[in-house]
């Protein structure tokens, strides 16, 4: 007798299992019978914990081995292909079926979770699929902590009272904006004169002796740097730099306060003030080139008075750019004052890149040039999680706003502002999409348009109290340098002002 006879064999898949099989592989999974635990777990994250009931999973083991039994793919010696008893191809190929079984109710189970639960995830949930096993008996439960958005009551935010800083821009404030989009095209001279003496916009060279108290912290040599309100190196702020330095002359050192960052590798350092004695050797200023036809034409413009209305548009931009951030950071008050704003230090430390990047959208969109961007981002670097944290509150209410009003940012919005972008800079269109998407910054362009639209909704509800722009609302400008005061220091490198 033959092996076939000597053990029962399994009948034959019926018409309405094979129906019902056709029907499993070719439409989705149906609703999971599994209930959700969700408890806070520490400030913007929660535990979950999923119980997706037996019958869900046995169901979807039938499934597989009849399609299994069906295929004439399992093979075992002594039997012809379609007649292997439905049991021996369970116990064979169960290890097999028991992960896909796992793979396609794991997806079901957290596709019905997203559906049906109000959690805003800020990232994905820290679970690892492989670690997950199907039971031999009983519910399948699985188990991970999410970071999620803050939950807050959002009051109302329509017919806002603000106030609005407003400034008209004087002739000798549009030739300084005029200067600075000639300095890119001019020639770095020598500074004349007997006795030249530093002034703003000028570059100097200088060594650098940094100390703390009696210590000397660094030698630096040959330092070159231009000489703006501010200094921002790799690991401090001078807030003082232009103030200290105007009026010096080659020969002469004059100590700059310097406040690290609070971004140190050496806690002991962060956030202090050290001292660097700048010993000037060198001045040079930039000599401006004339307003050629070709340079004119580098502007997208064509006359003199063409080329002051560019300069004052650029000014009003920047105005329209302070305005919006005072009526952002007034929103936040009004808005959130009540809130729990705790936001954990390891989620700020994960937020710093996006929110910068987010922060570059903003500046660009002002027509700040690549060098104020570079600039401003150094000023954030330096005390990241500080103002991580208040630029993502801004975000958290922002992005309630348009979550509430159903706003969304489609595909083509993102096109017309990568247009706008590409005419503001000269650029192919092409060219600067191809660079935001090299740079990953497609994703902080659709957030930062999502924030303008819910701003802009509370701005055009709003009554304004105008105001005269103060000095102080007005943000100083900055220059760079790559130099670390004290080696070894590190930051967080700013996002690049070319993106």
């Amino acid at each position: 007798m033959s092996t076939e006879t000597e053990i029962a064999e399994s009948p034959e898949p019926t018409t309405e299992e094979i129906a019902a099989v056709e029907s499993l592989v070719s439409q989705p999974m149906e609703k999971l019978p599994q209930t959700v635990e969700i408890r806070d777990v520490g400030p913007c994250r929660k535990h979950v914990k999923v119980t997706v009931e037996r019958d869900a999973i046995d169901k979807q083991f039938h499934a597989k081995f009849t399609e299994l039994v069906r295929s004439e793919q399992p093979t075992v010696r002594g039997f012809r292909p379609g007649k292997v008893p439905r049991k021996m191809i369970e116990q064979r190929y169960y290890k097999q079926v028991a992960e896909e079984v796992k793979t396609s109710v794991l997806m079901a189970s957290l596709e019905q979770l997203a559906e049906e639960q109000t959690i805003s995830p800020l990232s994905p949930p820290e679970l690892d699929p492989f670690a997950i096993m199907i039971p031999a008996e009983g519910p399948l439960v699985y188990e991970f902590d999410i970071e999620v958005r803050p939950e807050f009551d959002l009051p109302e935010y329509k017919s806002l009272t603000l106030r609005r800083p407003t400034h008209t821009y004087s002739d000798a404030e549009v030739e300084t904006e005029k200067r600075r989009l000639l300095e890119p095209h001019g020639q770095t001279v020598p500074k004349e004169g007997d006795a030249p003496t530093v002034a703003l916009n000028d570059l100097l060279t200088s060594d650098v002796v940094i100390t703390f108290g009696d210590r000397e912290l660094n030698k630096l040599e040959e330092v070159r740097v231009k000489v703006e309100q501010q200094l921002a190196l790799s690991d401090g702020v001078a807030d003082k730099f232009g103030e200290v330095m105007v009026g010096a002359i080659v020969g002469e050192t004059r100590m700059v306060g310097i406040k690290l960052s609070q971004e140190m590798a050496n806690e002991n350092l962060r956030g202090v003030t050290v001292q660097a004695a700048f010993h000037v050797k060198d001045i040079k200023t930039v000599r401006l080139p004339e307003l050629t036809d070709d340079l004119l034409e580098g502007f997208g413009i064509s006359s003199p008075d063409q080329f002051t209305e560019l300069a004052r548009s650029i000014l009003d931009r920047r105005l329209e750019y302070i305005q919006r951030q005072s009526a952002r950071q007034q929103v936040l008050q009004l808005l959130a004052a009540k809130a729990n704003w705790e936001l954990p230090q390891d989620m700020l430390r994960r937020q710093v890149r996006k929110t910068l990047s987010r922060k570059v959208m903003e500046m660009r969109s002002a027509g700040l040039s690549d060098e104020q961007i570079r600039g401003r981002s150094r000023l954030l670097e330096q005390d990241a999680l500080r103002s991580t944290a208040a630029a993502l509150k801004e975000h958290f209410v922002l992005q309630k706003i348009a979550e509430v009003e159903k706003m969304e940012i489609e595909d083509e919005d993102i096109d017309a502002e990568l247009e706008r972008i590409a005419d503001q800079s000269g650029e192919n269109v092409r060219k600067v999409k191809a660079r935001f998407e090299k740079e990953d910054l497609i994703e902080a362009l659709a957030t930062d348009l999502l924030e303008r639209k819910a701003l802009d909704l509370v701005l055009s509800t709003a009554a304004y109290e105008d105001y005269e722009l103060t000095q102080a609302e007005q943000e100083p400008e900055v220059s760079t340098s790559s130099e670390q005061l004290v080696p070894g220091s590190e930051g967080v490198a700013p996002p690049s002002a070319e993106g």
